[in-house]
């Protein structure tokens, strides 16, 4: 006999470069197939991301590209408009992979038999910015509020959406999958770049190029750390609006020659495992894609102090350096492991035992129960 598979869909905004897009590309791909009939649908069409989703997985885009003032014109439309607008089909599972207008729209979805979840991804500081895609703060709560239950990717982020939301649904972390073994086999191919074959220790970030990675925190810290005589190297991989400001703030720091833009890459994970130290210099964060990653490739880690990471690295450095999340204090960090051969060392060892717990099957494992329970 056979068992009848869910049917859900996962709304996202777009497919593109962003962390939670590529997690939900290596969730849907990893869901066991006998269980769930899946579709992604993403408002705008045209992500790098797309790509990689598995012939299995059905895919639709509501428009073909993103255009100025969506997210205003969106607004001027209620959840259920836009719900009735979008979504033609019945699912048995609705899921809003990502706050904002993506959660206006599941929330609007008027069938009782289908359950709603919500997934948060970024810890919610601000009023203002949560609430954005909403016509209030009253709209967002209940759409929030609406959902059978919400998932968050940390502790952190639990507390963040609770103190803005205090919503009374029930909330489950939740983390992100990364697909592990592939991450590990890509990791081992070679790297075309005489700059990783030189004697310089290399350091690397990850990450859309943009002010809240912190990119431009690291680069200052390169130039004092070569004044110091320690024989650094930066790569940075992503694109965003802010590289012509950080290639001119590595010229103004004198360490051009020492700052490397490795741009977008498919396959990021090789240049993270050559590298000697993984730094997440972010401000804010959910649950880094990108630090688990470098955990999974046996990059030793140094980041600053944002949600996930002493659920990911440990309350006392078990597993990798957390800083406070100022400027100083990261380069203290990033200090005394480059300039200490032997405890850089030491977290390689920890890292690579620490990468065990964020295997594919694992993180699939705790979704899969979390939507069959909805």
């Amino acid at each position: 006999m056979t068992l009848k598979k869910t049917k859900i869909l996962f709304l996202i905004h777009d497919l593109g470069h962003g962390g939670a897009e590529k997690v939900l590309v290596n969730l849907v791909n990893n869901m066991s197939t006998e269980k769930f009939d899946v579709t992604v649908m993403s408002l705008f069409g045209g992500g790098v991301n797309e790509q990689f989703l598995k012939p299995h997985i059905k895919y639709k885009t509501v428009f073909k590209k993103a255009f100025p003032g969506n997210s205003q014109i969106m607004k001027l439309l209620s959840p259920k408009s836009l719900h009735k607008l979008f979504i033609k089909e019945k699912y048995d599972i609705e899921v809003s992979y990502l706050e904002g207008p993506s959660a206006r729209i599941i929330a609007g979805c008027p069938d009782k038999e289908t359950k709603k979840a919500c997934w948060i991804h970024t810890q919610q500081m601000y009023a203002h910015n949560a609430i954005r895609p909403f016509r209030s703060y009253k709209e967002a709560f209940n759409c929030y509020n609406s959902f059978d239950k919400v998932a968050c990717v940390s502790k952190n982020v639990v507390e963040a959406f609770l103190k803005l939301f205090p919503i009374e649904k029930p909330i489950h972390t939740v983390f992100n999958t990364n697909e592990s073994a592939k991450i590990q086999s890509l990791s081992s191919e070679a790297v075309d770049n005489p700059l990783f074959s030189d004697d310089t220790v290399k350091i690397i970030g990850v990450g859309n190029l943009g002010h809240n990675k912190g990119f431009q925190r690291v680069i200052p810290t390169v130039s004092l750390l070569r004044k110091e005589g320690v024989n650094v190297r930066y790569f940075i991989l992503g694109e965003g609006p802010m590289k012509e400001e950080l290639e001119t703030l590595a010229e103004k720091h004198g360490v051009k020659e020492y700052v490397t833009f490795l741009g977008y890459q498919t396959n990021p994970y090789k240049y993270v495992a050559k590298c000697d130290l993984f730094v997440c210099s972010s401000f804010a964060e959910g649950f880094s894609t990108a630090t688990t990653e470098a955990l999974i490739v046996s990059t030793p880690v140094c980041t600053t102090n944002v949600s996930g990471m002493t659920e990911m690295l440990g309350e006392n450095n078990e597993w990798g350096v957390i800083t406070e999340n100022t400027d100083e204090a990261l380069y203290e960090g990033i200090k005394s492991l480059v300039s200490n051969p032997e405890l850089l060392a030491s977290y390689k060892t920890k890292a690579a035992e620490r990468g065990k717990a964020f295997t594919t099957e694992e993180t699939v494992k705790m979704t899969e129960e979390f939507l069959l329970n909805l």
